[in-house]
């Protein structure tokens, strides 16, 4: 198993606005009518960023937006973690993030900025921390309807809380990752083919890009798969991909596959191996 490190990244992502539209300078996440960018923030050092909400529906909305603790199982899930459960690196990362505004009201087509920043202890120690930020919609108000008046017992109404959940991710000193692809393989999954392989990863820091797939010949990538976290809590990742059938006919013979950073991060190559699949 050969590694190859990571050097530590600087820099912020950052999302601007520009009169009533959002221009963005990071990948933007929806859900419902919210849009987030960008969708994943890095501090190093003290100073602060911003990250823009913007209501992309129809009719005003109001969104919460508070902090949680997730942590990455190995299949990349990322499992909600209580407060009460929080170990030492989770604590200090929730003690640190300061922000505001906590709520926020925004009309059709209006964004506004979250503003954050870090401020970590001077007996910190050197390491990557990370919180989870999550944006909220506050269900509005419902009248009381005459069929509402009228029903006998028990009504229950099921209103859907739509939200985006964003990391926030510390690095306090020099932070490195060794990464490394393993055992390439197709497998059979529940609804068809699927490329199959793992992530391994040491050192203090999570890793962030693109999964692609090669084949000399062609022209672009067989697979491609965006937004691939590793984060420091887990050694090892699983990766499995839904295979289109002509991704399978195409995923034969010598293969390259690449886990490189994110292009608006450089692109830089995280680890790469040569496989050869039948």
């Amino acid at each position: 198993m050969s590694f190859k490190k990571i050097k530590k990244i600087s820099g912020i992502a950052a999302a601007l606005v520009a009169a009533s539209t959002v221009a963005l300078a990071a990948p933007v996440q929806a859900q419902g009518d919210l849009l987030v960018a960008p969708t994943r923030v890095i501090l190093d050092g003290s100073r602060g960023t911003e990250v823009i909400l913007s209501n992309i529906g129809s009719e005003e909305a109001t969104y919460r937006i508070e902090l949680e603790l997730r942590r990455m199982l190995e299949n990349g899930r990322l499992e909600p973690v209580e407060r009460t459960d929080a170990n030492a690196i989770e604590e200090a990362a929730l003690g640190m993030i300061r922000y505001a505004p906590r709520r926020i009201t925004l009309p059709p087509g209006q964004p506004q900025a979250v503003r954050l920043a870090a401020r970590p202890g001077a007996d910190l120690a050197d390491g990557e921390y990370r919180v989870h930020m999550s944006f909220k919609a506050i269900p509005r108000p419902r009248e009381v309807s005459d069929q509402d008046q009228q029903t006998d017992g028990v009504s229950i109404q099921l209103i859907p809380i739509y939200g985006v959940t964003i990391p926030i991710i510390v690095r306090q000193g020099r932070v490195e990752a060794q990464v490394a692809l393993n055992q390439p393989s197709i497998v059979q999954g529940e609804a068809g083919p699927e490329l199959s392989l793992s992530i391994s990863r040491a050192g203090e820091s999570s890793t962030y890009g693109v999964l692609s797939v090669t084949k000399p010949g062609l022209p672009e990538p067989i697979v491609e798969l965006r937004g691939v976290a590793v984060y420091p809590e887990l050694n090892e990742r699983e990766v499995r991909v839904r295979l289109t059938p002509d991704q399978r006919a195409n995923l034969t013979g010598q293969l390259r596959i690449e886990y490189r950073e994110m292009p608006e991060a450089g692109g830089g190559l995280i680890a790469a191996v040569d496989s050869f699949l039948g």
